[in-house]
């Protein structure tokens, strides 16, 4: 069998991002995969500009590859108790793609924060954003890696322990739901 296409969607923008370092560490332990990356860089949703101009392109190409998964893994920091606008966007436009598609793959979401939670509340809010796209979220222990700054080092590597084995098994339940 080829190798499942995992698709990873970082909440953020920024390059040095933490959960972009966590997406890394995600794909790591997914083990063998054509993988694929998420561009957020998308205009805010306008309703008159989708009336007037039909979805733009960048967004098309951020449903195909949302199309093209077999598994997704989404990571974002909390802000202000929830998802970042930058996310929800993207859900909010991928949402005016027609065919659905999130329908049914199998995701898992994460998040890092600076926070003593890890952005627990902000995973909350992103589940209840994918219900609608009806996503296939996978049911098992929560991943917010709190005091992020703390658990990695300098090469990007995540170092604690606990976190390393939830994000394992979150990883090998998200594979064994593709193979």
């Amino acid at each position: 069998m080829a190798d499942p296409t995992l698709l990873t969607i970082c909440g953020s923008l920024r390059k040095g991002s933490f959960n972009r370092m966590l997406l890394k560490e995600a794909q790591a332990a997914f083990g063998p995969a054509d993988l694929l990356e998420a561009d957020l860089n998308l205009p805010l949703y306008d309703a008159d500009l989708e009336a007037a101009q039909g979805v733009p392109e960048p967004v098309k190409t951020l449903a195909k590859k949302v199309q093209d998964a077999d598994a997704i893994v989404i990571a974002s920091p909390e802000y202000n108790k929830g998802i970042t606008g930058v996310l929800k966007n993207a859900l909010d436009w991928i949402s005016r793609v027609e065919g659905m598609p999130f329908k049914t793959k199998p995701t898992v979401v994460m998040s890092a924060n600076a926070g003593r939670t890890g952005g627990e509340s902000g995973q909350f809010m992103l589940l209840s954003c994918l219900a609608p796209l009806q996503a296939l979220v996978l049911p098992g222990q929560m991943l917010s890696v709190a005091a992020v700054a703390k658990q990695f080092d300098d090469t990007g590597t995540l170092t604690n322990d606990l976190y390393r084995e939830v994000l394992q098994a979150r990883m090998d339940a998200l594979r064994a739901a593709v193979t």
